[in-house]
């Protein structure tokens, strides 16, 4: 399974170093429970130097297996710096497993010198990073990468070239994609763009200043998106002005030039490098990574996706037993030739909602999957029965100054997941529409969508639509949503899909299905101003009536 080695360079002999991992790291490692045995005790060489392309210095740490013989390496590149949790999690418990793990601080952060780009410099230094690798005595010739979030954009940056040794990669919650981050039809990502800045800017220099940098935003984010205009505002509480944030910020088109190169959906295309896939349903990536397989799997490519019940943070939290253990079976099947561990299809999802169970699955979307839809009906109803007509049905004014609070769902923040919905439902700005009780299970497997038609009285609106699960006690929690800017001419109702992002849900007897359709979710989503301008330049807003019509349309795939 796994293709030859090349041949190692002649080279000075190695002598590890009698070094243990930070006590911070061997603290954090000693808490994790339900992970395999340790085959290794861990060594580390720290703050070794790694020229970069440009030869700008990129500090790396080197874990190890205190044990002779041979073992294959990991490629570990982060913005985030090199201690906690990245030291422990990647470094030591790797590194325990037979493997050696270069953990490296990308260009500008972390101590290593140049400046940080969101995405111009990873692939260039990833080759950089192996080519040095090729030169160090312990380096067998077998390369796997793995690693969250940017850690799997770098990834994705060396498999656009992929050098031969580099056999297998891991990317979990990971993004190939920047503007699909920030950005969806247009609309800001305002509060994950702030959350990245905090991130990107105080992460690599410890975790007292992150701490510190979070909550100083957690407690000036109310002030701070309500400012007008948005950019600019966040600097007082980022200590200090972001360039990167104000081009992300001030660049809403997927097809202006600022984007240009930002994008390695290519990489996949390729299928030249067996790769692991993990998200979880309320990621606020999971959208990536269901197009990273889809464009692997159309390729040929060798893939598997694992997609549990976690959010971009509690992947690596509450599901870390779960994800350390298939990206642990993952490398050890392509880089030691051992496949002992792999599960038996390619694709494993953990279904939510009433009776949560793990489904094994030979491709996602399932083929056999069906579609339901489901359509708004007078008095709040949601029904199979389609419309007659296309007439106005129901009607809220969205407020720019006072919008529509954003609840859960697909975020980076700790406040993302699965949340009752009562409160937000009890709002005028909030539209429901609500399925009958259901009498036998219904099971949503797939791609959620919404076809909306809607007008407004201004021009410009937004619909934020989500799908809720009532229970029998009458609370409400979401499942997915999407949003879609509105852009109309007089009072005709324009007709928009809607992506709701992707869900295996099992709706029980007695439950039934909600349709929910809003004008936002703040600060999820920065909000329209109503008047045609930018969201992040706009001074002024205007409140928009949008009215939904009765050929808006919910399709559910089933299965």
């Amino acid at each position: 399974m796994t293709p030859p080695t090349p041949e190692a360079r002649p080279g000075p002999a190695w002598t590890p170093s009698s070094a243990r991992p930070p006590l911070a790291s061997r603290l954090m490692r000693s808490t994790w429970r339900d992970l395999p045995a340790a085959r290794h005790k861990a060594g580390v060489e720290r703050s070794l130097t790694v020229p970069a392309a440009d030869g700008s210095p990129l500090v790396t740490d080197h874990y190890f297996p205190r044990t002779q013989g041979d073992f294959p390496t990991l490629l570990v590149r982060s913005p985030y710096g090199r201690g906690v949790p990245w030291s422990p999690q990647y470094g030591m418990l790797f590194a325990e497993q037979g493997f050696h793990v270069v953990l490296q601080s990308c260009r500008g952060t972390g101590g290593s010198g140049g400046d940080f780009h969101l995405w111009r410099n990873e692939a260039a230094d990833g080759l950089a990073a192996v080519d040095w690798l090729r030169e160090q005595p312990w380096f067998d010739g077998n390369l796997g990468t793995v690693g969250p979030s940017y850690l799997g954009y770098v990834q994705w940056a060396l498999a656009l070239e992929p050098p031969p040794e580099l056999k297998a990669m891991v990317v979990q919650v990971g993004l190939h994609d920047p503007y699909a981050l920030f950005h969806t039809d247009g609309v800001l990502h305002l509060e994950t763009a702030l959350a990245v800045g905090a991130g990107m800017t105080y992460q690599h220099r410890g975790m007292g200043p992150f701490v510190r940098a979070t909550l100083r935003l957690q407690r000036r984010m109310r002030s701070l998106v309500a400012a007008r205009p948005l950019r600019g505002a966040y600097a007082d509480a980022l200590g200090g002005e972001v360039p990167w944030l104000d081009g992300v910020m001030t660049h809403p088109d997927a097809d202006d030039p600022y984007w240009g190169g930002a994008s390695l959906a290519g990489a996949a295309d390729r299928a030249a490098v067996p790769t692991a896939l993990i998200t979880g349903w309320h990621d606020a990536l999971a959208d990536q990574t269901f197009g990273q397989y889809d464009r692997l799997r159309r390729a040929g490519a060798e893939a598997t996706l694992l997609v549990g019940p976690w959010t971009h943070t509690s992947a690596l939290q509450k599901g870390w037993p779960e994800v350390f253990a298939e990206s642990l079976a993952w490398l050890r099947a392509h880089l030691c030739a051992d496949p002992s561990g792999l599960r038996p299809t390619p694709v494993r999802v953990h279904t939510g909602g009433t009776e949560p169970a793990v489904r094994d699955l030979e491709a996602w979307p399932p083929a056999t999957a069906a579609t339901a839809s489901w359509f708004p009906a007078p008095g709040g109803h949601l029904t199979a029965e389609p419309p007659t007509d296309a007439a106005p049905l129901a009607s809220f004014r969205h407020d720019p100054a006072d919008p529509t609070p954003s609840l859960g769902g697909p975020l980076l923040s700790r406040t993302a997941g699965a949340r009752d919905n009562g409160a937000l439902e009890a709002r005028e700005d909030v539209l429901t529409f609500t399925g009958p009780v259901l009498t036998e299970p219904l099971t949503v497997l797939g791609p959620v969508s919404a076809r909306i038609s809607a007008s407004t009285d201004t021009g410009y609106g937004d619909v934020f639509t989500r799908l809720c699960d009532v229970d029998p006690e009458g609370r409400s929690t979401n499942v997915c949503d999407g949003l879609a800017q509105l852009r109309t001419t007089g009072p005709d109702p324009v007709r928009v899909t809607v992506p709701m992002s992707h869900t295996a849900h099992r709706f029980g007897v007695g439950h039934r299905v909600r349709w929910q359709i809003s004008g936002g979710a703040h600060p999820r989503f920065a909000p329209n101003p109503g008047t045609g301008e930018s969201r992040a330049e706009a001074t002024e807003s205007v409140p928009v009536r949008v009215t939904v019509h009765a050929d808006s349309e919910l399709i559910l795939p089933t299965g």
